[in-house]
């Protein structure tokens, strides 16, 4: 199939950053693309050649958008499956598939999904309803401390707590949830996977995360992560291992905890584009975001080295503000070397949104984070 400068359509599902910086790639291919949004004003809105106003989890706003493309993809998981397998048995290409969106969108069959694979990952214990813990917990079922995750809809650090007392079950909403045993780790890591429809598939270097100790969010992406080779090695195996598991077509985020001992345990996956990887826009032969395009094309995949060491900062905004959005200082971190800041067009701002970010290279990834501090420091983002 002609997919550039044809009447091919991409469908995007979510029209978010995520969505807006896979159609720079389009754009750059002259890739026909449609998008659906349940908002008007969001990112996606300027670059696309269709915009269609619609609820992601509505079964027939989904199914009609679908009927309309030739490969449908999504920068969020929570979407409608049904609409999607329906659209998969109708002949559009679906990638990732619903049939691997359907575990990854639930946590407790993810997990299961690892068991049932021999993927490493943290012990854990499946509840119905987040009521039923207190009363494992009395019987010895459970013990303290764990790991509380929401099965469903939870991202950027929102259905998640550490339970180390009762009290903090206190708030949790009463859904279904996993309780999963709390590893001590000394750094959190992902390597973003390529795999086309042929089965062919890369890896991106390993990147080791730092999360705000509040809001739970990725706050620096450091590549090549600060380990040893035999660790970076037994990621990218797990993490390849885990693609080749879910067969999935399309990119696959693997987020995942080095032990004390040096185990590599799978935290979760994303099937899509991924803030672990944005710093590929600069850092790398191949972005993430074009390398996703290849793969659910079935083109031949890029090169996935780094050119040079990259640092992204997350651009988050501040506590205190709510309202139209100023990036103070921005013009000051654009005079440092090797800084590109990413703004993503959202026009409101709110404690802990992610409203940006900004990747810093260099040839020594320690001096990159260093200068990433500097430009944490530097910029904030707050309102009018």
């Amino acid at each position: 199939m002609n997919y550039f400068s044809s009447d091919f359509k991409l469908g995007i599902l979510g029209g978010g950053q995520l969505g807006k910086m896979l159609l720079y790639c389009t754009r750059k291919f002259d890739i026909y693309t449609c998008v659906l949004e349940a908002s008007e004003d969001a990112p996606c809105h300027i670059a696309c050649n269709e915009f269609h106003i619609g609820d992601l989890m509505n079964y027939d706003a989904v199914y009609n958008f679908g009927k309309g493309v030739d490969v449908l993809t999504f920068e969020i998981e929570n979407v409608n499956v049904d609409a999607l397998e329906d659209l998969e048995k109708e002949g559009v290409k679906v990638y990732p598939s619903s049939k691997t969106l359907r575990i990854i969108q639930n946590k407790a069959k993810q997990k299961l999904f690892y068991v049932d694979n021999q993927l490493p990952t943290a012990p854990f214990t499946r509840f119905a309803y987040t009521s039923e813990i207190k009363e494992a917990i009395n019987h010895g079922g459970l013990s303290l401390p764990f790991v509380w995750k929401s099965a469903r809809f939870g991202y950027d650090g929102q259905g998640v707590k550490i339970v180390k007392h009762l009290d903090d079950l206190q708030g949790l909403p009463n859904v279904e949830c996993i309780a999963e045993t709390l590893i001590p780790f000394k750094n959190e890591l992902a390597v973003i996977v390529a795999r086309n429809a042929k089965g062919e598939s890369k890896s991106y270097p390993v990147v080791e995360m730092e999360f705000h100790p509040e809001a739970n969010q990725v706050e620096y992406v450091i590549c090549p992560a600060r380990i040893s080779d035999s660790v970076a090695q037994k990621a990218r195996a797990v993490a390849l291992r885990t693609s080749e598991a879910f067969k999935h077509v399309g990119l696959l985020a693997v987020e995942m905890f080095q032990t004390e001992n040096d185990e590599i345990l799978i935290n979760e996956v994303a099937p899509r584009p991924h803030n672990s990887g944005h710093q590929t826009i600069e850092a790398s032969y191949t972005s993430q975001f074009e390398q996703h395009l290849r793969a659910i094309l079935d083109l031949p995949l890029g090169r996935t080295d780094s050119k040079v060491g990259g640092v992204m900062v997350n651009l988050v905004g501040a506590e205190g503000y709510t309202g139209n959005v100023v990036y103070k200082n921005i013009e000051n971190i654009m005079q440092m070397d090797g800084v590109t800041p990413h703004v993503y067009g959202k026009r409101q701002t709110r404690p802990f949104r992610k409203m940006g970010h900004v990747t810093i290279v260099d040839e020594d990834v320690n001096r990159a984070r260093q200068i990433a501090e500097e430009v944490k420091k530097s910029i904030e983002v707050i309102s009018e």
